[in-house]
C-alpha cells in the first residue's frame, strides 16, 4: 500500500480572520508540491492584497478571481480600482467572469415566473453545505480562470476561497473548463473551517 501523509489545517470558525493563515498554508503547499500558481477569490481586493503580500519573493504566480460586474449592484464592480491597478503593475492577473456554478441559472431560479433550482446550483449548494462554502468558491474560481484561458488545465493549482469575506479554505485542484466540469479534481484539502 502506498500513501502520503500531509497536514490539514482546521479553522475553528469560518471567515476573514483566517486570511493570512490561509495564505501561509497555500504557499507552503504550493512549494511542497512545486505548484506554480495560486488562484484566490477576492471581492473587494483586500484578500488579493493579503495574498500578494504573503507571496512576495515566492516565485509563485497569483491569479485573482473577482465577482462579475453587477453581482451586487447593476453596472458595479466591487473590486477596488486602486488595488487592481497596484496588483496589475506587479504582474498579477485579475479575472472577472460569469459564475460557473450559477450564472444564467440563477436568473431562472430567482424568477417568480420560472422558479425552481438548477443542476448547476445543486452542485454549488452541495459543495457549500457538505464540505465548505470556501470549497465551492475555490472550485468555481478555478473553472472561471480556466474558461478565461489563464490556467493550464493539465497542471495542478492551489485554489483558495472563503465564507463571505476573506479566505478560509485552501485546496489543491486539477483544473478543468466549465464545459468539462467532471474532469476537475479536488485532490487535497489543505485548510478549511471545521464548523460552518
Amino acid at each position: 500500500m502506498t500513501f502520503t501523509q500531509k497536514k490539514i489545517w482546521y479553522f475553528e470558525k469560518p471567515g476573514e480572520s483566517n486570511t493570512w493563515d490561509a495564505a501561509v498554508f497555500a504557499i507552503e503547499r504550493a512549494k511542497e508540491l512545486k505548484i506554480k500558481t495560486i488562484v484566490v477569490a477576492s471581492t473587494s481586493g483586500k484578500t488579493a492584497q493579503i495574498f500578494f503580500d504573503a507571496m512576495k519573493g515566492s516565485d509563485i504566480e497569483l491569479i485573482v478571481v473577482s465577482h462579475v460586474v453587477g453581482f451586487t449592484k447593476p453596472g458595479e464592480w466591487e473590486f477596488s480600482e486602486e488595488i487592481a491597478v497596484q496588483l496589475r503593475k506587479q504582474g498579477v492577473r485579475i479575472v472577472t467572469g460569469t459564475h460557473a456554478l450559477s450564472g444564467l441559472e440563477r436568473a431562472f431560479s430567482r424568477s417568480p415566473r420560472v422558479g425552481g433550482g438548477s443542476r448547476s446550483e445543486a452542485v454549488a449548494e452541495a459543495l457549500r453545505r457538505v464540505v465548505a462554502v470556501g470549497l465551492k468558491v475555490a472550485v468555481e474560481c478555478v473553472l472561471i480562470a480556466a474558461d478565461q484561458g489563464v490556467l493550464d488545465v493539465s497542471k495542478e493549482v492551489v485554489a483558495v476561497g472563503g465564507t463571505a469575506c476573506g479566505a478560509d479554505t485552501v485546496c489543491v485542484i486539477r483544473p478543468a473548463h466549465t464545459g468539462s466540469f467532471f474532469d476537475l479534481q479536488v485532490r487535497e484539502i489543505v485548510a478549511m473551517p471545521r464548523v460552518r
